[in-house]
């Protein structure tokens, strides 16, 4: 009898261990995709989709494409190693990493500030809510689920949930835009136009900064390394790339439908205009709830992934970090509330983030070969090339944006 009761509680154990496994890497690639589904995300699609049409359908397959390349290298390398991100650079350079987190940091605050700003806008074309007011109350929520014991799985559990909402409401604005669904699928393979400074903004929107680094750490926080775990990861990653792609393509379409009847977009809120042309005021009302998820996921990404860069720094900060991630957002939602968008520090954070996908991607490719990082593990050599053309283009996008706004500073 004791035998089997035993066995039981192990059988209950090994199922509850599993269960919240999978919640994890599930909640690894939400957390992944709803950071990249921020406010910005939004307007760039808007943006590029009025200027490209129905040629912008082929700058997001091979955005997908090359944000796969990036995603997968980042992850598999993380989970082999089990190091975060800033660890590994560090290994290949020493101090690499703290000037890595250093850029994270400065780019993540800065973001964060505009996604606090977009869950007040939100909340303000929603229900009327004053913006900072609103920004408020959504910082106070991001702050509740960091005040949990079980943060983590509270996390996954909410960006799953919200990304789902977020689906569904772009789903019924494409539906109701009617875009012309055969012209996307033609230019998507044989395009009118061709624009390479849309792909690499694209990529970078995606898998740029900080995003590429939420869902990696997060799976180190659960536990999820060593090359047994590398199937699971790579479907994880997959995963988290397919649900920002198909929130992409989904907003395509939207403002396809609409563009592709003659309507202008505002340029001060170009993707509100989709929504309100394509349903009315309700449209317009969901546009709201559409901007607040965005900005509230994004928010809880940007400072999650933030403060796990900082762990390095202190054992102290390690131990706390819960309280790190809210000291985060509270500093965010009091510089958005007091001085507004903190113009400087946007600029400063553009022109860094630019230069940070491209190190740190090529930091995980010089660590990838390196035995004493990763022992015995081989990394393949199709996604090693993937990685050097990635780490190309983002890095001449960099410089190109660093010359740019530099002067801006000054």
């Amino acid at each position: 009898m004791v035998n089997k009761k035993k066995g039981t509680d192990n059988q209950l154990l090994s199922s509850n261990e599993q269960k919240k496994r999978s919640g994890a890497l599930i909640g690894a690639a939400f957390l992944m995709a709803t950071s990249a589904v921020g406010p910005g995300f939004l307007t760039q699609t808007a943006v590029f989709t009025e200027s490209l049409l129905a040629s912008f359908g082929f700058v997001i397959l091979v955005s997908i494409i090359l944000d796969i390349g990036a995603q997968m290298n980042v992850w598999r390398i993380i989970t082999v190693s089990g190091k975060p991100g800033q660890d590994i650079a560090n290994a290949v350079l020493p101090g690499l990493g703290y000037v890595v987190a250093v850029f994270i940091v400065i780019g993540g605050l800065a973001f964060n500030i505009g996604n606090i700003g977009g869950t007040g806008l939100g909340l303000n074309t929603m229900l009327g809510v004053d913006v900072k007011i609103g920004a408020v109350i959504s910082a106070a929520l991001a702050i509740f689920i960091f005040l949990s014991k079980e943060a983590g799985a509270a996390m996954d559990q909410i960006v799953k949930w919200l990304g789902g909402i977020l689906l569904i409401l772009i789903a019924y604005v494409m539906i109701v835009s009617q875009p012309p669904v055969g012209e996307a699928v033609l230019r998507t393979f044989v395009p009118i136009e061709l624009d390479i400074y849309a792909i690499i903004v694209i990529v970078g929107g995606t898998v740029g900064g900080y995003i590429t680094f939420s869902g990696g750490h997060r799976l180190l926080d659960a536990g999820i390394t060593g090359k047994e775990s590398i199937p699971e990861v790579n479907r994880t990653s997959l995963l988290g790339i397919g649900v920002a792609s198909l929130v992409r393509i989904m907003l395509f379409l939207a403002v396809l439908g609409v563009v592709s009847k003659g309507v202008s977009l505002d340029p001060s809120n170009p993707a509100a205009t989709v929504f309100q042309h394509a349903a009315g005021d309700i449209g317009f009302r969901l546009f709201g709830l559409v901007l607040w998820v965005a900005g509230i996921t994004s928010v809880v990404g940007a400072a999650y992934t933030s403060v796990s860069f900082l762990k390095s720094f202190s054992k102290k900060i390690e131990k706390y970090a819960n309280y790190w991630i809210i000291g985060f957002i509270v500093f965010s939602t009091v510089v958005f509330t007091f001085i507004g968008n903190a113009a400087v520090l946007l600029v400063l954070a553009g022109a860094v983030n630019g230069l940070i996908l491209p190190l740190t991607l090529g930091a995980m490719l010089l660590a990838a070969n390196n035995k004493k990082i990763m022992g015995d593990y081989k990394h393949p050599i199709w996604l090693t090339v993937f990685g050097i053309i990635i780490v190309i283009m983002t890095a001449v996008l960099g410089v190109r944006s660093l010359i740019q706004m530099l002067p801006q500073l000054f």
